[in-house]
């Protein structure tokens, strides 16, 4: 677990809109009909965002959300709304106005390239010194991403809708200017995402230089760090939010168990990258944020395989 996962903005979204919602043992929730209303959200979440964004554009009036969460994805949900008719102003700020209509019609839409994916791919190629060819990225969704990487060594190219990974690259941490140690620090869309923080852990194990990494939003993300340790990495954990990495240091196989999605991810670039053998446990959270991961890391020369436990 990354953390406590609130409720309260979606509830307390939904509560402005005119829901009435009991909850005991369960949620109950009823209403005599929405209407529209202007709420703030108390945090940026991007479920809570997307919740009340469907719900808007079917109640009657004019809604407006601020502090919205704008991540690519639910950006891809209201232009995806559009096309069936929705009325949305405000797609790509933190600000979203919506004027509710009275039906959708049906529609067809392409989901965008998902950025925290293609991320992980450029964080994988960087440990493993590997030449990776990532199609139908959209390059814009990078934007807050790939400076990141860069920081840490990591060079890329991208044209078109295309980014390469040179192989071989020599990670090198870039410090701050006058020589200071620098600082990764995540945040709430456009800031770097914090669903990569884990991936850049693992990054700067494997690049020469010293950083911060700053993990703002969950407490517990960083915990996974003492698998890694275990492993050979240099990390010290100042407390839930801070760890600092130094690198570049020998990683070797071990027995390990993923807690979450990214750091299930995070660990298996780890085994990847280090000397002998490992076994890594619970992978069903990593399946939840890569699909079919083994196989297409076998297809990219990795000696991976799926077994039972």
């Amino acid at each position: 677990m990354i953390g406590r996962r609130r409720l309260d903005p979606h509830i307390h979204a939904l509560a402005e809109l005119g829901a009435e919602i009991d909850i005991g043992d369960r949620f109950e929730l009823r209403t005599p009909g929405l209407r529209g209303k202007h709420i703030f959200l108390d945090e940026a979440s991007v479920m809570a965002t997307e919740n009340t964004v469907m719900a808007a554009v079917l109640t009657p009036g004019e809604t407006v959300i601020g502090n919205a969460a704008c991540e690519p994805h639910i950006q891809d949900l209201c232009r995806f709304l559009v096309t069936l008719g929705a009325q949305i102003e405000g797609i790509e700020s933190n600000v979203l106005r919506i004027r509710g209509v009275d039906s959708l019609s049906g529609g067809e839409w392409r989901i965008c390239p998902e950025h925290i994916e293609v991320g992980s791919f450029v964080g994988l190629a960087a440990v493993t010194g590997g030449d990776v060819t990532i199609d139908g990225v959209e390059p814009r969704d990078l934007a807050a991403i790939l400076p990141v990487f860069e920081r840490l060594g990591v060079h890329v190219e991208i044209e078109g809708t295309s980014l390469h990974v040179p192989p071989d690259q020599e990670l090198v941490i870039r410090d701050d200017l006058g020589g200071q140690i620098p600082k990764i620090e995540d945040g709430p869309w456009p800031a770097f995402t914090a669903d990569l923080t884990s991936i850049a852990v693992i990054v700067a194990t494997q690049a020469r230089g010293t950083v911060l990494i700053f993990e703002k939003m969950f407490e517990s993300r960083l915990f996974f760090v003492d698998k890694l340790v275990s492993m050979g990495a240099r990390i010290i954990l100042c407390d839930p939010h801070r760890a600092v990495v130094t690198g570049p240091a020998k990683l070797y196989g071990q027995q390990m168990s993923s807690p979450d999605i990214r750091a299930g991810m995070a660990m298996l670039l780890a085994a990847l990258c280090a000397d002998g053998t490992s076994t890594i446990g619970n992978i069903g959270e990593i399946d939840r944020g890569y699909e079919r991961i083994d196989e297409r890391l076998r297809s990219l020369g990795a000696r991976i395989e799926r077994i039972e436990a």
